[in-house]
């Protein structure tokens, strides 16, 4: 262990999946209240026009994504409110648009298909100090506003009429959920790629909800499994020689299949002990 952690550059993805492990996981619980469980997937097929476009013009590909994920995120939310367009169909366009915005500017670029694999599957080995410090302080950023707001934001995934009544400015968290999700998207990038970042979003959180019964709960308790998740995927991508997103993304699902018998006989034995409890009245 201590020979892993000389390496420079397993300090930097270390570092970079622990920011992961809790800002993907923290979106994601309001991503999963709100049923957009997939909305990380169409902002991750956007994010790679962004990718592109920094290649393209020699740019940081980690900014320029982050602002047309933002930008095509904003677009999902209004489509979804406004539009006549639902919000499968609004993701689904997405989906398509982000996946040939990519590849073409890529070859626009002068590169090839196989030049963004390092960004649909994660990359976290090869992660750079200005990386890391965009990945960090965006990290902050969206760990900041989803903690510091979630009454707000609870508020609106939970039941989007009775906030609006309540005066809650539900078009605008709306919006602000969506952009945390994009700036997650890529700040998860380098780590589990593109094409697996909602696995990071989704999978921790429906692997707490197998324990939790509260809101608070499942939130603190995804951001623990997302933690832990991507630090032993990183390790055990080194220890066995695979690619640490796809590694993170299985650790994910392995805790959520064990988590998943453990919380039917926790949510059994519950039932049982409140039916037991209920007090009986017999009949005349």
């Amino acid at each position: 262990m201590n020979d892993i952690l000389s390496y420079e550059f397993m300090q930097r993805a270390l570092l970079a999946a622990v920011i992961t492990g809790l800002t993907a996981p923290a979106i994601g619980t309001y991503l999963v209240q709100r049923r957009l469980a997939l909305l990380g997937d169409g902002i991750g097929h956007i994010a790679l026009t962004g990718v592109a476009a920094g290649l393209l013009t020699n740019t940081q590909p980690l900014v320029t994504a982050v602002i047309v994920s933002v930008l095509g995120a904003v677009a999902i939310e209004l489509l979804r409110t406004y539009g006549r367009t639902s919000g499968d169909v609004a993701l689904a366009l997405l989906f398509y648009g982000g996946i040939a915005g990519g590849v073409l500017l890529t070859n626009l670029a002068g590169g090839s298909a196989a030049t963004l694999n390092g960004y649909l599957f994660g990359s976290i080995n090869t992660i750079s100090g200005t990386d890391l410090v965009i990945v960090a302080v965006l990290g902050a950023v969206v760990l900041l506003l989803a903690v510091g707001l979630s009454p707000q934001l609870f508020a609106v995934c939970q039941d989007e009429e009775h906030a609006r009544v309540s005066g809650v400015p539900v078009q605008a968290y709306g919006i602000l959920i969506a952009v945390l999700a994009a700036v997650t998207v890529t700040v998860s990038m380098r780590t589990v790629g593109l094409l697996l970042v909602s696995a990071l979003m989704v999978v921790p959180v429906a692997a707490a909800q197998q324990l939790t019964r509260s809101f608070r709960g499942t939130f603190v308790l995804a951001m623990g499994i997302g933690t832990f998740a991507a630090l032993t995927g990183v390790l055990g991508s080194y220890e066995i020689d695979t690619q640490p997103g796809p590694t993170i993304v299985i650790v994910a699902l392995g805790i959520f299949l064990v988590l998943a018998p453990v919380g039917h006989l926790v949510r059994s034995t519950r039932r049982r002990l409140s039916s037991t409890n209920d007090p009986v009245e017999e009949a005349a």
